[in-house]
């Protein structure tokens, strides 16, 4: 689970980093139907990492690790359904192949609905009897599931729907603000949840304890988001709470790393080196969650965007950087014709960078692409892009960004990823492995 999921994780942020460098239209991510084939079975797949957890640790949720495994396989099959078979229109559709699509369809149904069949036959020999207390880590990692099972629904939902109304001969169109609706307070929530989940015991946690610890941390994410707030357009309060959600969030991993190494007496960095991979890689799932949803905040409360008309000698300004379109020429690439602009990008007087964006024509298909000119930096993205010609060529539309935050985006989905991987060294899983194969030789034996 943890190996596709992070293969998952990298694929889901290479789509979007394509869809931000190749259409043009400076978007990372756009709740397309393809794109959304691909979240839902990584939806499914984190509470699923989440629920084996508690089944490995406490040997609970047998049958919910289970149901949630057929679900997770399941979506990941439909995303193949929504993307070979055609019946979606979208830039990320791979084919259009009705016969293919036929056939995923059939292997679906049979796949899900024979595994939910036997689940329904067979549920009873997972239960347990085992229980847990209201405030224990069993209890919040069972809320994280039940808010990721529900943006799982949501999702599905939007993305299914137009497609049965199509059915019936009736269009509508489902975009971000249904998504954003639910997807802002539900990942708010499920931060909420992370934090007093990292820091319970299994079992049993004292609820006066938990309180008085999770307290300590909230002076430093007040001060935090202040800043935050104090960006050159300050954000609305969603975007205030979602930074302060965010640094709230690595700062309860530093608290607890420290406080876990101090706990074997021997040591600060003694301690640190006895904790084990998969701690580390917990930590830095977690954190990368974090580092991603301060990009989304960033980019989508201070991003700033002109679409002007623009002719070589024309100037625009966003804030304090100023874009001049200096000259216009014709390049000739290996399969493509292109025309292509020069800009000089100042900041506050400054050279900065000078960008090239282009409109290129291929030769094999005639197909007209957009090749946007970036200049990338940690905090900040400069983006032009060139649209269509006016005045017959003499001027163009012309579109440009200014956005902060944007790399934080993939950087906390590659550390989400790189959290997968840290896991799967432990050596613990390897030790497991071998003392049960040892079992099964002994019983054969």
């Amino acid at each position: 689970t943890t190996v596709a999921w992070s293969f998952l994780t990298v694929g889901i942020a290479l789509g979007s980093w394509w869809a931000y460098y190749e259409l043009g239209w400076g978007g990372w991510w756009f709740w397309d139907p393809v794109e959304n084939a691909s979240l839902l079975p990584w939806l499914a797949g984190t509470a699923l990492i989440h629920s084996l957890a508690v089944t490995e640790k406490r040997n609970l949720f047998r049958a919910w690790t289970v149901l949630l495994a057929i679900i997770a396989f399941s979506l990941s099959l439909l995303g193949t359904f929504l993307v070979r078979s055609g019946v979606l229109t979208s830039v990320h559709a791979f084919a259009n192949d009705p016969e293919r699509g036929a056939f995923i369809l059939g292997f679906l149904i049979v796949v899900a609905g024979g595994a939910l069949t036997l689940f329904a036959v067979r549920s009873s020999t997972l239960t347990n009897n085992k229980g847990f207390k209201p405030v224990s880590r069993e209890a919040f990692l069972l809320g994280n599931n039940l808010i990721l099972l529900t943006a799982t629904f949501v999702v599905l939902v939007g993305t299914i729907a137009p497609l049965f109304f199509e059915a019936l001969d009736l269009k509508i169109s489902i975009r971000s603000p249904y998504f954003n609706g639910f997807f802002v307070p539900l990942t708010m929530a499920l931060i909420v949840l992370m934090v007093p989940g990292v820091f319970s015991n299994w079992k049993r946690q004292d609820g006066r304890v938990l309180v008085k610890r999770m307290a300590m941390l909230a002076p430093a994410a007040v001060i935090a988001g202040w800043f935050g707030s104090r960006l050159p357009e300050p954000s609305p309060w969603q975007g205030v709470l979602a930074i302060m959600l965010a640094l709230y969030l690595v700062f309860a991993h530093v608290d607890d790393v420290v406080r876990r190494a101090r706990a074997y007496g021997q040591g600060f960095f003694t301690g640190l080196r006895k904790l084990g991979r998969a701690y580390w890689g917990m930590v830095s799932a977690h954190c990368g969650l974090a580092v991603m949803v301060a990009g989304i905040t960033l980019v989508s409360f201070h991003e700033v965007e002109r679409d002007i008309r623009m002719g070589p000698g024309d100037r625009a300004s966003i804030g304090e950087y100023d874009f001049v379109f200096d000259s216009l020429d014709n390049y000739q690439g290996p399969n493509f014709d292109s025309t292509r602009g020069h800009f000089q990008v100042s900041y506050q007087g400054e050279p900065v960078v000078i960008l090239h964006p282009e409109k290129r024509t291929y030769h094999a298909s005639g197909q007209i692409m957009t090749e946007a000119a970036i200049d990338a930096g940690f905090w900040r993205d400069l983006y032009v892009a060139m649209g269509e010609p006016l005045d017959d060529g003499n001027a163009w539309a012309v579109r440009i960004y200014f956005k902060p935050g944007i790399r934080w985006i993939w950087l906390g989905s590659l550390i989400m990823a790189f959290g997968g991987v840290l896991a799967l060294s432990d050596k613990r899983y390897r030790r497991l492995r071998f003392a049960n194969g040892e079992k099964e030789a002994t019983n054969e034996s």
